[in-house]
């Protein structure tokens, strides 16, 4: 039976790729909640924006009546909940804004949605859910060897990630307390097209090609598991439909790789793919420039995604490799995207210094 899906964030990198997965892929009407912020932008969702399963509210999830509202007019049956800010240096520069739309904003959204959930007929009831969307930053960092799973204790280092964790902690203690029918996920790190242009890929991308400076923090030996965004999409539905209500799921890619493997990656891609370098340049590798780490730098994470494997028959299709490679293309044949969404508020500065 087809489903109404309410999503907060649908503009952002991972809700566009799960709206034009759940447009493309499913029969399900699809309501996108977003602020629109700087990382937001519906030349994302260009392809799918006539769709008659496709609805969209600007607003603001720390503005209940707005969720209200929304909730009332569309009677949704599954609520997922992407909106945050999200970028690790920002919340290094000006903490505020993470604390209010992670935290405070996750808190709106859930007693909104606990409203609405109080009224639905016993079957409605009995079919919602609400799935709340992390990140493995909220374990912090992980030592050489070791998995983050599903028990791992939380450790976040940075104002993000620790106001992820308060929105994780949030999200399951309205399950336990007012018995609110929750999943959760915590992800590892995405990458695919349409990513904005302040994290590591498309940064590495786009100053290449300007032939401006590929920086690295510290020396490079970082290490992150990549999970392409698409291969994340097909996750989160797959735990919306199928997941057991008060679980927790973790999503990852099986692709751990150092910073500086991931940067050498890509130059060697554009150096096969763009025949016409910038002036001066023989190979995109010598514009690597380390510099200062930033603080608190969590040197590894890696997730543990046996249990989705195993419980809900999800595994990503992309290797590294191969979702590298289409990212690199993606770009490359996207350029005009780039430039509509650097509207002058980000200009591939470095952030959280």
């Amino acid at each position: 039976m087809n489903k109404t899906i309410f999503i907060t964030g649908g503009a952002g990198f991972i809700g566009s790729a799960l709206i034009r997965y759940l447009i493309n892929e499913t029969s399900d009407t699809v309501i996108n909640f977003d602020k629109l912020t700087y990382a937001g932008n519906l030349e994302s969702l260009k392809s799918i924006d006539n769709s008659e399963r496709y609805h969209f509210i600007q607003a603001d999830i720390c503005e209940r009546e707005a969720l209200l509202s929304a909730f009332d007019k569309y009677q949704p049956d599954y609520i997922m909940h992407l909106a945050a800010e999200s970028h690790v240096d920002r919340s290094i520069d000006g903490p505020g804004e993470f604390i209010q739309t992670n935290i405070v904003g996750t808190y709106q959204l859930l007693e909104a949605a606990r409203s609405y959930y109080s009224g639905l007929a016993p079957e409605k009831q009995n079919d919602f859910r609400f799935h709340h969307i992390s990140t493995d930053e909220v374990y912090g960092d992980l030592g050489e060897t070791g998995l983050f799973t599903e028990d791992t204790p939380y450790d976040p280092s940075s104002p993000y990630s620790a106001s992820k964790a308060a929105s994780d902690h949030l999200v399951r203690a309205w399950h336990r307390t007012y018995k609110f029918p929750v999943i959760l996920t915590n992800c590892s790190n995405n990458y695919g097209p349409y990513h904005f242009p302040e994290k590591l890929i498309p940064l590495v991308i786009l100053n290449a090609l300007d032939g401006k400076a590929l920086p690295i923090y510290g020396d490079g030996k970082q290490i992150r598991d990549w999970l392409y965004v698409e291969d994340h999409a097909r996750a989160l539905y797959k735990v919306v439909t199928k997941g057991t209500l008060g679980e927790t799921y973790n999503i990852g890619g099986f692709n751990e790789k150092e910073n500086i493997e991931v940067v050498k990656t890509i130059c060697n891609h554009l150096n096969e793919l763009v025949p016409s370098k910038p002036q001066g340049i023989d190979d995109f590798k010598s514009l690597i420039t380390f510099v200062k780490d930033r603080p608190g730098h969590d040197l590894r994470y890696a997730i543990d995604a046996d249990k989705i494997h195993k419980q809900l028959g999800w595994s990503p299709k992309e290797t590294f490799d191969s979702g590298i490679k289409k990212t690199v293309e993606w770009y490359l044949n996207n350029l005009d995207w780039c430039h509509n969404v650097q509207d002058g508020s980000y200009q591939r500065e470095r952030l959280g210094h």
